[in-house]
């Protein structure tokens, strides 16, 4: 069928019919009245452009909307059976992977630990694959999958950069690998990139075009959103400033061999512990201990599982010695903050991470008040909103924005 152009009525059409899935995608089930009011079009064009979607599969009947005064109405929803995608988060210690459905409702998730040896084409098809057996699904009904890693896939070599403590990961040929291992179309993108895709879609960035997003777990890292878009870089390295040189600390040579450098070794969590111990801050739980952070099963390696427990611990009585250890953490962090934020001049900051989350609202105002002290630039500090696998969930919501293009094209 020739492609439509501009004006045409096919074109039109495809339109409408993209307008009204975003619709039910943001509303949920809405009645042929409804879409009608919401898009402008008159009641009889609603009604037809409601039955050419569920003739193509995109939309199902969902029941009525009995309750309401009047007659009742016919409710549309989109079919969730209509496209699959997939999503991993990788990091040293386990491969995780879930499978979600047009909609973006997670269907199901599978695990995988990481086991001396093992390769990672081999611990991404059985994490990927556990996921789709218990969706009941087959690899072929994923339409797309995008894998979040630590570092970053050099475009020009497609090695993996940035990320040395990932095992497994650093073949030539791993990118082929991969591509001959699974059917569908599969994508690559920087772990702390993807957070700032879930919080841009699902949470604290929602509507702001340019932000930064500063990340502290196992690493420290930065996002960077520019104009609406993600900024990567030549190499794909935008973004790394726990390598950025910092005062306060002896510069750090032959960083990638390293895998450290100023910054991280200033503000990253392996410090944090010996920090508290200086200030007379008594050690939380130790890692690993029954019910404590850290244990078998837990989120987090046991390093960020003592950070958060002692800036929990201490957020939850910012006095005394615990507020001298929020306020040295806080100048650690706005050391190298003010260097991206004097550059970027962003909109928003958003904090995000255990390590810094678990500092909550005593944490974040005084970075907030370190930062303005730093920075000839004072943008809004706001706690990061997705807090449960946002590097999953950034993967999955990444897969589906190019999954929904493709789908709700009805234009061919």
């Amino acid at each position: 069928m020739p492609a439509a152009t501009p004006g045409t009525p096919s074109l039109l059409r495809a339109m409408n019919d993209r307008a009204a899935l975003e619709l039910l995608l943001t509303h949920g089930p809405l009645s042929r009245t409804r879409i009608g009011h919401l898009t402008g079009l008159s009641k009889p064009t609603a009604s037809q452009l409601l039955a050419r979607l569920e003739a193509v599969g995109l939309v199902v009947a969902t029941g009525t909307d009995a309750g309401r005064p009047g007659p009742s109405a016919q409710l549309y929803a989109i079919n969730p059976r209509a496209a699959h995608v997939g999503g991993l988060d990788v990091t040293p210690e386990r491969v995780l992977a879930a499978v979600a459905d047009i909609t973006g409702t997670v269907v199901a998730t599978h695990e995988v630990p990481y086991t001396e040896g093992a390769e990672a084409v081999t611990q991404v098809t059985e994490a990927l694959g556990g996921a789709i057996e218990a969706a009941g699904l087959h690899r072929t009904d994923l339409r797309r999958v995008v894998i979040g890693t630590p570092g970053a896939f050099d475009p020009q070599t497609g090695r993996l950069r940035y990320a040395s403590h990932l095992p497994g990961w650093h073949s030539p040929t791993l990118l082929e690998e991969l591509a001959a291992a699974l059917p569908m179309p599969v994508e690559y993108e920087n772990d702390v990139n993807l957070v700032a895709v879930a919080e841009q879609r699902l949470g604290a960035a929602r509507g702001h075009e340019d932000f930064v997003l500063l990340w502290n777990e196992e690493g420290l890292g930065a996002a960077l959103v520019l104009g609406g878009r993600l900024h990567r870089g030549w190499t794909g390295g935008a973004g790394e400033v726990g390598f950025l040189p910092v005062p306060g600390r002896p510069l750090v040579r032959q960083v990638t061999r390293a895998n450290s450098g100023g910054y991280q070794e200033l503000a990253g969590v392996e410090g944090l512990p010996r920090l508290a111990a200086e200030l007379g801050v008594e050690p939380a739980d130790a890692p690993g201990a029954p019910g404590a952070a850290g244990a078998p099963g837990a989120p987090h390696g046991p390093e960020v599982a003592a950070a958060v427990a002692l800036l929990a611990r201490a957020a939850a009585a910012p006095e005394g010695a615990h507020l001298q250890f929020l306020q040295s953490y806080a100048t650690a962090l706005a050391t190298g903050l003010a260097s991206v934020v004097a550059v970027l001049d962003p909109e928003i900051v958003v904090l995000s991470g255990a390590a810094i989350s678990a500092g909550g609202e005593p944490l974040r105002a005084l970075l907030e008040a370190e930062l303005a002290e730093l920075a000839p630039a004072r943008p809004r500090l706001v706690p990061g909103e997705v807090r449960e696998r946002p590097v999953l969930h950034g993967a999955l919501e990444s897969a589906l924005a190019a999954t929904r293009d493709e789908v709700f094209d009805t234009s061919g």
